[in-house]
């Protein structure tokens, strides 16, 4: 059998283990190494292909997919510095536990190391950031290889998807010539029904909820912490428990527990503003703490766990990889979160919870709310903190706001208030990078499952604007909301900005750019809109969401201001809070 047939059946083969496994979908960039699998799952009848360009943005492309759906999404690309380019995203996919499957083809053994075109050490490129490495053997004339990439591709998904999610690196070498002379011969594949994808639960043992649950019962301060989370459950169940135990619920946004139908009567969204204030952390100060998901995007929030010297913290996670950098946990119970939320609120019936303590956390998120809310509405300028308020009630049900990292994270965590509305928020907050947030972005849109709106900062839309092209190619609806501040305007809120003479902070931290974001736009065949007020910053977004293609609105803001109109709503909320004692 000739080297082009075996790399067709080879590859044919392990497409068919994915899409048996549960692969719908596959961004796949061009090159020539990795001709045989590109062939093969363009021609799958089971798996939907996205071509993309950018290797990078292809893959943080695969990433937002995969969080949107759920499912596993394969990414495919050529050798050499191709293959590298994956990196950034797939790190962000081990910390965020998100399954990918990245898929690099490689030149055979016998010509690594010697000097070939387009040839790097693909061994274990992505090394401790996959669950699974494997390279595949070279194609040849053996059943026992058929079967073998069959199952690399089933294991490779089963291992995505176990817990807690994340990628597998399979590494493919392909010998010359890639394909036969002709696909004639070779009739497309038969569609495959997919083995459907089973959530790994992993239950708690029932000593560890008993025990917590008793210290529950005898402890009356006490709250619950949701950080960022993927578990769609976790929003139900932990209402459940903070209104059994009597607890706050803090809820960062990217827990799922601020919008959406469930019980919010004890959700606190507003602890990113009151929590800044001394006396309030130190009279807040609880027994014991649950905390679920990563760590909590606020920082006043984390400084309040760090300390608050609670006696019992107890880390509600999957191993491996527990989610503690700051060494605060006393016990982890090792459990699927829903289920273990679940059991906890279970195990407190019929338990009667005092009203006192959670009467004052309600009473100073009704403040700290309401403050922020008056304070951001009263600046007639344009203010960052304010687009994401103004969100807040333009996103419809179903809606998608996928946030940038640095400044856009927080102000959405700081000034978009919980409502019942089924709002879904994502971030690429493993490694808090600021790059591929655009193509994350369009990800989500390739799953269309609603209005997809992204709020991101002109540094970090620079980053990625290589990522726009997947909106043009693919008819993608996707509203980005950008605060152009010409800068990185985060450090601003740093030491460095006081620390630092002013042209050293603009060479090294500033850095403006000046660049026109409406030509940008234009390029990839979308709309534009620099928003000169609220009014047409609030048309502009509603035409977005109930139109199609890619429509950006840029919103204008001062670095320096926004520092200024920042602090002055921080200290509105400290000056209502000191009324309050």
């Amino acid at each position: 059998m000739d080297t082009g047939t075996l790399n067709l059946r080879a590859a044919e083969t392990l497409v068919d283990g994915l899409a048996w496994a549960g692969v719908e979908h596959a961004v796949v960039c061009p090159g020539s190494r990795s001709t045989p699998l590109a062939v093969a799952l363009l021609r799958h009848p089971s798996v939907k292909v996205w071509m993309l360009i950018d290797e990078r943005s292809a893959a943080f492309f695969g990433l937002g997919l995969a969080r949107a759906t759920g499912r596993p999404v394969a990414l495919l690309c050529s050798s050499g510095t191709a293959a590298a380019n994956f990196l950034p995203a797939m790190v962000e996919a081990f910390l965020s536990r998100i399954p990918l499957i990245a898929l690099t083809a490689d030149r055979p053994v016998e010509v690594r190391g010697w000097g070939a075109a387009q040839t790097i050490d693909q061994d274990d490129l992505f090394g401790s950031h996959v669950k699974l490495y494997a390279e595949l053997p070279i194609p040849e004339d053996r059943p026992e290889l058929l079967r073998m990439a069959r199952r690399s591709g089933a294991r490779a998904v089963a291992v995505a998807m176990d817990t807690p999610r994340g990628p597998v690196h399979l590494n493919v070498p392909f010998r010359e010539p890639l394909l036969p002379a002709s696909l004639g011969e070779f009739p497309p594949p038969e569609p495959v029904e997919a083995r459907a994808l089973e959530e790994s639960i992993e239950i708690p043992a029932s000593a560890s909820i008993d025990r917590l649950a008793a210290r529950i019962m005898a402890t009356g301060r006490g709250v619950i912490v949701c950080g960022p989370e993927n578990d769609p459950g976790v929003a139900a169940a932990a209402s459940r428990l903070a209104a059994a135990a009597g607890y706050p619920l803090i809820a960062d946004p990217l827990s799922g527990v601020r919008c959406g139908p469930h019980d919010r009567a004890n959700v606190i969204d507003a602890a990113d503003a009151f929590l800044r204030d001394a006396d309030t952390a130190s009279r807040l100060r609880p027994d014991l703490v649950v905390r679920v998901g990563a760590m909590p995007t606020s920082k006043p929030v984390f400084q309040f766990l760090q300390g608050c010297g609670a006696r019992t913290h107890v880390v509600l996670d999957q191993l491996p990889g527990w989610r503690d950098p700051f060494f605060l946990a006393t016990e982890t119970i090792d459990a699927s979160p829903a289920v273990a939320l679940d059991a906890l609120a279970d195990a407190l019936s019929p338990f009667s919870a005092g009203t006192e303590w959670i009467g004052e956390w309600r009473s100073l998120q009704h403040v700290a709310r309401e403050t922020v809310a008056m304070a951001a509405a009263a600046d007639p300028e344009m203010f960052e903190g304010r687009v994401y308020a103004e969100l807040a009630r333009l996103l419809p049900d179903g809606a998608t706001l996928v946030a940038g990292n640095s400044m856009p994270v927080r102000d959405l965590d700081t000034f978009f208030p919980g409502n019942s509305r089924a709002v879904r928020f994502i971030a690429n907050r493993g490694a808090n990078g600021i790059d591929g947030v655009i193509s994350t972005a369009l990800g989500v849109a390739a799953a269309r499952q609603g209005p997809v709106v992204l709020g991101i900062g002109d540094l970090s839309f620079q980053h990625d604007m290589n990522g726009l092209l997947a909106a043009k190619l693919h008819g993608l609806n996707l509203t980005i909301v950008v605060t152009n501040n010409d800068g990185g305007g985060i450090f601003s809120f740093l030491p460095q900005a006081s620390q630092t003479d002013r042209a050293t902070f603009e060479t090294l931290y500033g850095t403006p750019t000046g660049i026109d974001l409406g030509a940008a736009t234009a390029l990839y065949g979308g709309t534009f809109t620099r928003a000169a007020d609220w009014t047409q910053f609030r048309d502009s977004v509603a035409v977005g969401i109930a139109g199609e293609g890619l429509h950006v609105i840029e919103v204008v803001t001062d670095r320096e201001r926004n520092v200024h109109q920042h602090r002055a709503i921080w200290r509105a909320v400290a000056d209502r809070l000191a009324g309050m004692t």
